[in-house]
């Protein structure tokens, strides 16, 4: 029925669609189009995922036939799981972000939020769907110009340098990788494989030092969005200075495509790069690891602590990505979507915390759970499911990936532990400092309303996906394996021996 619908392209279209016709709408039936676009994109979203399972689904025409460029799209694996990601997420953020071109300071309209939400999302979901390396490239590029609008024309007083600097490092990144790309399409065509399809570009010859500079290029683009520990410097200060709402976006889908770009482009194009720059990479996980958890315990701003929690936690999935197992890779992948679950219901209860208040400094709350029950409540689950609590999605995929390392690299992978120990301490020493004690006259005087009805459909719909995929994470496992299992035998890599062996 479904096999003569370009279903993915609609996919991917749809928000850009949506964007347009927003620019030709007004007052409050433009939110009520931008939602309606969203969730009918996370319904498409979802038919996709479920149609995907019985067969593959896959689009290529070519595009630019000269340099053998495709437009191919491809739903599989963790393709399909950062796709439902991304459009789980969006309508979230547009039900907590309803009000947010009516907040002072807001250079326009909440129209204009949705309309350029929907863009970064039909950009992004090109990103993850790619099959063709340009087209891979040219979305990557692209979802920096709605992002950057979003966090420039709402948020703090400082949010126009925030974007500035968010918008420099993403465009070094992303100019390293077009020099990549070029490179890539001039070894091909020496090799006679004129083609941007990353089927096609696995099989190349990228041995020796050429394949190394290729992997760099390409490496650097991802460590810069993931975002790893000294490219991070963005992220901390576009956080603080966007809406929570703008926030959830970047870090939850943006971010992500520098661990997918790792895993879809580093691992598969480039094998044997990778192996040879796995140490290094390794210890840089750990200190990422570390130093994200250090800087979120020292931090003074509710927003600027989530977006180092998040610095620490990419630290994990890098780490689990070149630790090189099937189990690492799987728990990686897993980790992607819990994280991105995760860290958006932590800043969208921060940021309603943060509208009350009327700041984000956590030494001006305090006894906020005896004014505000259900906020403390939410701000707690968040909370745990950040530091991978058994029973919330997250403990699997981090259980997962330091399951996976160990069995190749003992000893990092107890250093790295030290996060997990550290991410217990920083969530609730937060919540300590903020929601328990007596209530504080600034407390009182600016918190008199709990989450209203609006605010916590917004919030529980992740709290109850976090717990579900705890419960229940075979079927997220199994389509996150297919990935692993491909990776794995294109690099020509096999799992470690079991320590114990049967009968022993």
């Amino acid at each position: 029925m479904f096999n003569s619908i370009p279903l993915l392209t609609i996919l991917a279209l749809l928000p850009l669609v949506g964007a347009l016709v927003l620019l030709f709408t007004k007052g409050h039936i433009g939110k009520l189009v931008g939602l309606g676009f969203a969730l009918t994109t996370t319904l498409v979203g979802v038919l996709a995922f479920v149609l995907s399972r019985s067969s593959g689904l896959i689009e290529s025409t070519p595009w630019i036939r000269p340099i053998g460029a495709y437009y191919a799209l491809e739903f599989s694996g963790m393709s399909a799981i950062l796709v439902l990601l991304t459009v789980i997420l969006v309508p979230v953020v547009f039900i907590a972000e309803w009000n947010v071109g009516e907040r002072p300071g807001s250079r326009w309209s909440t129209r204009s939020f949705f309309a350029l939400a929907l863009a970064m999302q039909g950009l992004a979901l090109y990103v993850f769907m790619a099959s063709d390396v340009l087209l891979f490239y040219i979305a990557f590029e692209a979802t920096l110009i709605p992002m950057y609008f979003m966090v420039a024309g709402w948020g703090g007083d400082r949010r126009g340098p925030a974007a500035l600097k968010f918008l420099l490092y993403s465009l070094a990144g992303g100019l390293v990788m077009l020099v990549a790309v070029a490179g890539l399409y001039a070894v091909g065509a020496e090799q006679g494989q004129i083609s941007f399809l990353f089927s096609d570009l696995a099989e190349l010859d990228l041995s020796g030092t050429v394949g190394k500079w290729l992997f760099a290029g390409f490496f650097f683009a991802f460590a810069v969005k993931a975002p790893m520990a000294g490219l991070h410097t963005w992220l901390p200060d576009a956080a603080e200075q966007a809406t929570p709402g703008t926030s959830t976006l970047l870090v939850g889908v943006l971010d992500k495509i520098g661990t997918f770009g790792m895993i879809k482009v580093c691992l598969m194009v480039f094998p044997e790069a990778s192996a040879w720059a796995t140490p290094v990479i390794l210890v840089w996980a750990v200190v990422s690891v570390v130093y994200g958890a250090f800087m979120a315990m020292g931090s003074r701003d509710l927003l600027r602590f989530v977006s180092y929690t998040s610095v620490s936690h990419f630290g994990f999935m890098v780490f689990g990505i070149f630790a090189m197992t099937t189990q690492s890779l799987s728990g990686s992948i897993f980790y992607m979507l819990n994280h991105g679950l995760s860290s958006a219901a932590l800043f969208l209860v921060v940021g309603f915390m943060v509208h009350r208040r009327g700041t984000a400094e956590i030494s001006a709350f305090g006894g906020v759970q005896k004014v505000a029950p259900v906020m403390a409540g939410l701000l707690l689950l968040a909370g745990l499911a950040t530091l991978s609590l058994p029973g919330f999605g997250s403990f699997v995929g981090e259980f997962f990936t330091m399951a996976g390392a160990w069995q190749r690299y003992p000893i990092q992978t107890a250093v790295i532990t030290i996060g997990m120990v550290l991410s217990a301490v920083y969530v609730l020493s937060m919540y300590r400092r903020t929601m328990t004690g007596p209530v504080t006259p600034q407390v009182a005087e600016h918190i008199r309303t709990d989450l209203d009805t609006r605010e916590k459909a917004a919030v529980v719909p992740l709290i109850i996906l976090m717990l579900a995929l705890g419960f229940f994470p075979t079927p997220l496992l199994s389509v996150a394996d297919e990935t692993s299992v491909a990776v794995m035998s294109s690099s020509g890599v096999t799992d470690p021996a079991p320590l114990l062996q049967e009968g022993n």
